[in-house]
């Protein structure tokens, strides 16, 4: 559909409704009571993102709720003296986003240490790295992350050298930017034990040196926890901090609702902290992690602290995130085929199959969604056959499981998504050809399998049901880059690189429903949030733009000028939308 034809639809309705009259022309929708509204938005144009991808001129906000939808006429009569009326000035407001994978309090974390999120030079690595430690001579580690697999090329593996010629004296760890591989200097791998005769463990790789079998420094996927458990834990009241940090920079983006997509008891703890303080602000689906080194037994532990902190309202601690395989770039990905590579890998499952058929049905069967990260077709396949296994065991339990990432998905699997009613959780600002893709993947599993990369509108033919999340602090929080490369398959605010499979594209309706009323339901919201309409929380944003206004290479650049949770400003401010 043209993305001009919804504005002049709207014309035609506003001009028939203001000659008709207005018993005959009723409003979108309607309260069934007039009472007077605390805030009454007009001359706008409102995206309702319903099921008819409706457009309004008018919403009317009481107690947090909406109660009414349509034209600037029938909007006055929920104008009232104690009312504040905000005249929109044709500006762009649509339901607020929600996130479906996203990592809030480690990420809020990140930005206090030593942050490499955004360099992408080693000479930049180099600066930020010295200044952090000289900056903190009381730290007995220097950790943070953020550090790009591209900068170091084909299987993304820096040296411990780099980091020893700046920090010599003290353990230094440093988490790659998609959280799959640590960078450790020679002080804290030798703390670890970690030298040429160490094994690799079953679930990681410990990278060494192909000449002289001397370890390299990077620690991928598993490898990791060899050097992280020694690391001093981050406390409660720091995760407060990233908590806070993060929470104020989402409703920058418009951002309300999220799923956490990996929590342990001490991030719930700082969840309840600021809901007890009600300084929350968002709705948070926690997706407790599992623990591969363990089995069934922790089952019930992710039950009790489901019970413990469930709260019926802003918390909902009722999925499990498992994590099926690693990423292409370090060839942990799991493929159905060998990547092309000496070894012949072909990635890592974490959990074997027929034990993971075992746990999805056992947390289907006691009410938990399943959260999958998922990055390779026999991961994703993997993932899909313990749904059905569950399936079999427990019959259709309607508890919305989704799988994250879905970087390769074989062709034969586009239908199992609907079939199953399996949510494809999507990251779309990975959807173009940068470097981790032309440099890092497509040399190492051939342009036969890149023509999977990412198939959103295919999964979408198929009947399945799409929903986005960033991936922040992998990728950035802002919704706007990820909607423009969703529509345009290409690096946001530019076109320097080869479209990715162009035939994937996805329509800039089906971007936004993907960020708003698919993500709703995702996070078991959608009777309550995900689209405006009567009836519904006033979780809301303003834009400085209309979306279906404007080039698509110019979505990117779009900024929230208002952002509502239940109808109170928590981003911008109604004066200065009035002004």
């Amino acid at each position: 559909m043209n993305n001009m034809s919804f504005k002049p639809l709207l014309t035609v309705a506003l001009i028939l409704a203001s000659c008709s009259d207005p018993a005959s022309s009723p409003p979108l929708t309607q309260a069934p009571t007039l009472e007077a509204a605390e805030t009454v938005f007009t001359n706008g144009q409102v995206y309702t993102v319903d099921a008819a991808s409706s457009w309004a001129e008018a919403v009317a906000v009481r107690n947090g709720e909406i109660v009414y939808v349509g034209d600037d006429r029938g909007a006055q009569a929920y104008v009232g003296a104690n009312s504040i009326t905000v005249d929109l000035g044709g500006r762009m407001m649509m339901p607020a986003f929600q996130d479906s994978h996203i990592h809030p309090i480690s990420s809020g974390v990140e930005a206090a240490q030593c942050d490499l999120n955004g360099l992408d030079d080693l000479d930049a690595y180099r600066r930020t790295i010295l200044d952090y430690a000289s900056a903190n001579p009381e730290l007995d580690w220097i950790t943070g992350g953020g550090w790009s697999m591209s900068v170091f090329g084909p299987g993304g593996a820096p040296s411990k050298a780099f980091i020893d010629d700046l920090v010599p004296d003290r353990p230094v760890y440093l988490v790659s930017q998609d959280g799959h591989t640590g960078w450790a200097n020679s002080r804290a791998l030798e703390l670890a034990g970690i030298d040429r005769n160490t094994a690799d463990p079953v679930d990681g790789v410990i990278d060494r040196d192909p000449l002289t079998g001397d370890v390299l420094g990077s620690l991928q996927e598993g490898a990791m926890s060899l050097v992280s458990r020694l690391v001093p834990p981050v406390s409660v009241e720091d995760r407060i901090r990233g908590l806070e940090y993060s929470r104020d920079l989402l409703h920058g983006y418009g951002i309300t609702s999220f799923t956490d997509a990996s929590v342990r008891r001490d991030d719930l703890l700082a969840y309840r902290d600021l809901i007890e303080r009600d300084e929350l602000n968002m709705r948070v689906v926690a997706s407790l992690r599992w623990d591969r080194n363990q089995g069934l037994e922790q089952v019930d532990t992710l039950q009790a602290l489901r019970a413990e902190f469930e709260d019926g309202g802003l918390l909902r601690a009722g999925t499990v995130k498992i994590m099926q395989d690693g990423v292409m770039e370090n060839y942990t990905a799991a493929m159905l085929e060998p990547y092309f590579i000496p070894s012949g890998s072909r990635g890592i499952s974490m959990i074997e199959p027929a034990l993971l058929n075992q746990i999805v049905s056992e947390l289907d069967r006691v009410g938990f969604q399943v959260h999958f990260h998922a990055i390779g077709d026999r991961a994703i396949r993997e993932s899909l056959d313990s749904i059905a296994a569950a399936r079999a065991n427990n019959g259709a339990s309607g508890l919305r499981h989704h799988i994250s990432h879905l970087q390769i998905i074989h062709p034969d699997d586009f239908s199992r998504f609907a079939e199953l009613e399996v949510i494809a959780n999507f990251q779309p600002v990975w959807a173009y050809n940068d470097a981790y893709v032309t440099e890092l993947t497509v040399p190492f599993i051939g342009e036969d399998r890149a023509q999977w990369m990412y198939p959103m509108k295919s999964i979408e033919d198929a009947g399945g049901m799409i929903a986005f999340g960033s991936d922040w602090s992998v990728t950035t929080a802002n919704p706007f880059p990820q909607i423009e490369t969703a529509v345009t398959r290409l690096p946001p605010g530019g076109d320097t690189v080869p479209v990715m499979q162009p035939e994937e594209r996805l329509s800039l309706e089906s971007a936004l429903v993907a960020f708003t009323r698919n993500a709703a339901y995702l996070n078991g919201q959608e009777d309550r949030t995900g689209s405006i309409e009567v009836g519904k929380l006033a979780d809301l944003i303003v834009l400085d733009r209309n979306l279906f206004e404007i080039d698509p290479a110019e979505i990117s650049e779009t900024s929230v000028l208002l952002t509502l949770f239940a109808g109170t400003p928590v981003h911008g401010s109604l004066d200065a939308l009035k002004e």
